[in-house]
């Protein structure tokens, strides 16, 4: 999601993901390769054939080997005499910046100033600093409310998958009953599991259709209205019911999928 923000944000005309979270490739099997379009989205089938069809015409490509970068430092570095620009970014202040616009981080902060706990599992994937810039400097959540922080090469030895198997320890500190919120986040960041009070599991459909019924206490909304949603398979139920039962057949509203 966040390299999604920076697309459409820098308008570039795309943008290629490394991620051991798809379709895991190389020696070890843990770097895979995810292609985004111009509008954030993942590239359509037309594109990704296109693309490995022009792998097959490939006979060579070229280094070059003295090109040093220095990825700490934001801004741009030229090389080959300003022949070739390289812009380091912070896409987690993008990513921010963004999500300030969609909700209210006034309202949240006053809430997570109060009684409410929340405890957030990065799983040690790259959701890490996103999640603590967010909920502990936006925020202001204490910031023990975030752990596994730290994206590891090898997820700290973990398989970062978001369900109840795999983020069991999220889930028995939450039965303790000590914190009112969890969530655990996939090692890319686009898959999220959510739990509520004493380790209750809320189900991908069910939390679609909660953002769909309380839309309008979301600003991004408000202003604009929710047009459509799009459901795959473990989020089709909750939203078709919710379609179903609030939104007027004559309203113009997409549910695809």
């Amino acid at each position: 999601p966040a390299v999604s923000t920076v697309i459409r944000k820098r308008k570039s005309l795309g943008g290629i993901i490394l991620t051991a979270s798809h379709n895991p490739g190389g020696p070890d099997g843990d770097f895979g390769i995810k292609y985004n379009t111009g509008n954030g989205g993942p590239a359509p089938e037309s594109v990704t054939k296109a693309i490995f069809e022009k792998t097959k015409s490939m006979r060579e490509y070229k280094i070059c080997n003295d090109i040093r970068v220095d990825f700490d430092c934001l801004g741009e570095q030229m090389f080959l005499d300003g022949q070739f620009v390289l812009e380091i970014i912070d896409s987690v202040a993008d990513y921010a910046a963004l999500m300030k616009e969609i909700f209210d981080f006034e309202l949240l902060r006053k809430f997570l100033g109060g009684e409410f706990r929340i405890l957030i599992d990065a799983m040690s994937g790259v959701m890490g600093p996103y999640a603590k810039r967010i909920f502990c400097e936006e925020l202001g959540a204490p910031v023990e409310s975030v752990i596994r922080s730290e994206p590891l090469e090898n997820f700290g030895g973990g398989h970062p998958d978001p369900n109840l198997t795999y983020a069991a320890d999220l889930v028995n500190v939450l039965r303790k009953g000590e914190h009112d919120f969890g969530a655990a986040f996939d090692g890319d960041g686009d898959r999220n599991m959510i739990l509520g009070r004493g380790g209750f599991f809320v189900n991908p459909s069910d939390s679609l259709a909660v953002i769909a019924a309380h839309s309008q206490s979301i600003p991004y909304f408000k202003r604009t209205g929710m047009k459509g949603m799009a459901r795959s398979m473990p989020t089709s139920g909750a939203s078709t019911a919710w379609r179903s039962e609030t939104v007027s057949r004559s309203t113009k509203f997409r549910l695809v999928g």
